[in-house]
C-alpha cells in the first residue's frame, strides 16, 4: 500500500515577498525630489531624459523660482519637462 501527501507548503522568499505601496511608487514624493538649484550636474544627469549639456544649462541658469522656468528660460523643450516634471523641484533659498 503507498501513501502520497498531498500537503503543500507555501514559502515565499525575500524576492518575491510583495512589495509595500511606497516601494512601488513610481513618482516621487514632493521631498523626494531634486531640487534644481543646488542639484549637482552628477545628479540632474541622473534623472531619465536629462543629458550632460542640460544639466550643464540647468546650472548655468540658476536661480529659478518655479520648474516651468526650465521651459520659458530654454533651457530643455516642454517634451523633456514633461516627462521629468515630477521628479524636480524647486526650494527658494531662506532668507536670513
Amino acid at each position: 500500500m503507498l501513501l502520497s501527501d498531498s500537503l503543500q507548503f507555501g514559502v515565499q522568499s525575500a524576492e518575491t515577498t510583495p512589495k509595500s505601496a511606497a516601494e512601488t511608487k513610481k513618482t516621487p514624493s514632493k521631498t523626494d525630489r531634486l531640487d534644481i538649484n543646488t542639484a549637482s550636474a552628477k545628479d540632474l544627469k541622473a534623472i531619465r531624459g536629462i543629458n550632460e549639456t542640460q544639466a550643464k544649462k540647468i546650472i548655468e541658469g540658476r536661480p529659478y523660482k518655479r520648474r516651468n522656468e526650465l521651459i520659458s528660460k530654454k533651457i530643455i523643450p516642454q517634451e523633456t519637462f514633461d516627462k521629468i516634471k515630477e521628479q524636480i523641484t524647486v526650494k527658494q533659498a531662506s532668507k536670513g
